[in-house]
């Protein structure tokens, strides 16, 4: 029995063994016994994981048809494959209440949401290993100044330090994506407290990113007509720009601007709304 790839679920196969090995290899799993492989197709980083009494390995596929596959091939995850999306899932239920490590080949096409699923859950989630579009993985993994920094890095970057581990080419799968992938790892860092409004952390760097071709100055005026009153030095400079640590400062000083006494902005909702 053969898993035939779905294009609708975004599904790559990754055919060779040896780049399978190195992957699982990257991943430290430090005080974690969990780990949940995200789309295990037919197996092949599932094998690896296996292979480790270390792991206590746990699988989620979306794809009915692996799910039969992995039941068949590998009778040891008999009662940690867990068919479903995600996306969707409660992972404290469905997995561990207790930390552990994610590992996977990320379907391409929901990298992005995967990221957001994982910051939802960050406390749970305190290493990931995935394989993912090279252009994605590059752009979580670069610092202010690059070109391709943008929200996903700050908002990841926050909380994981993160490394850009490998390339690996269109050829080693089933069907070959039209796009180069590479490997990152994503290690949670020792920051427990954002030091800000995380909601409003969260707002000023969608909107900033938003308009990421205009000046600070132009890009967060909606936040109070009092921006200007912000060091002159920041409100000329681009989002792109900034570190994780200078858009904390900036998300204080936009909130002291917002709740001055007696301005109309001290009560706005938007400052409160779920990002």
């Amino acid at each position: 029995m053969t898993v035939r790839p779905k294009k609708n679920l975004g599904q790559h196969f990754l055919t060779d063994k040896n780049i399978a090995k190195d992957i699982v290899e990257l991943l430290k799993a430090t005080h974690v016994r969990q780990v949940l492989e995200i789309g295990p197709g037919m197996g092949v980083l599932t094998s690896y994981l296996l292979e480790n009494s270390e792991y206590e390995t746990y699988v989620i596929e979306i794809d009915h048809e692996s799910v039969s596959y992995l039941y068949q091939h590998f009778p040891l995850l008999k009662d940690r494959i867990i068919e479903g999306d995600f996306l969707q899932i409660d992972l404290a239920a469905k997995v561990s209440p207790a930390p552990f490590a994610l590992i996977g080949n990320l379907p391409y096409n929901i990298s992005s949401q995967i990221f957001f699923k994982v910051l939802e859950n960050r406390e749970l989630i305190p290493e990931i290993v995935c394989m993912l579009q090279k252009e994605v993985a590059k752009r979580i993994a670069s610092g202010p100044g690059s070109k391709v920094y943008g929200i996903l890095s700050v908002f990841l970057q926050v909380w994981y330090n993160i490394e850009y581990l490998i390339d690996v080419p269109p050829h080693v799968f089933d069907p070959p994506p039209k796009v180069q992938s590479a490997v990152i790892r994503l290690t949670a860092n020792s920051r427990t407290d954002l030091g800000c409004n995380e909601k409003l952390f969260y707002k000023v760097v969608k909107q900033a990113f938003n308009q990421r071709r205009k000046m600070l100055r132009n890009s967060i005026r909606g936040f109070s007509p009092r921006i200007e009153e912000l060091d002159p030095g920041l409100l000329t400079r681009r989002p792109e720009q900034l570190s994780v640590e200078e858009f904390i400062d900036l998300t204080n000083n936009i909130e002291r601007l917002m709740l001055a006494p007696g301005k109309p902005e001290a009560n706005d909702p938007e400052a409160n709304e779920k990002v």
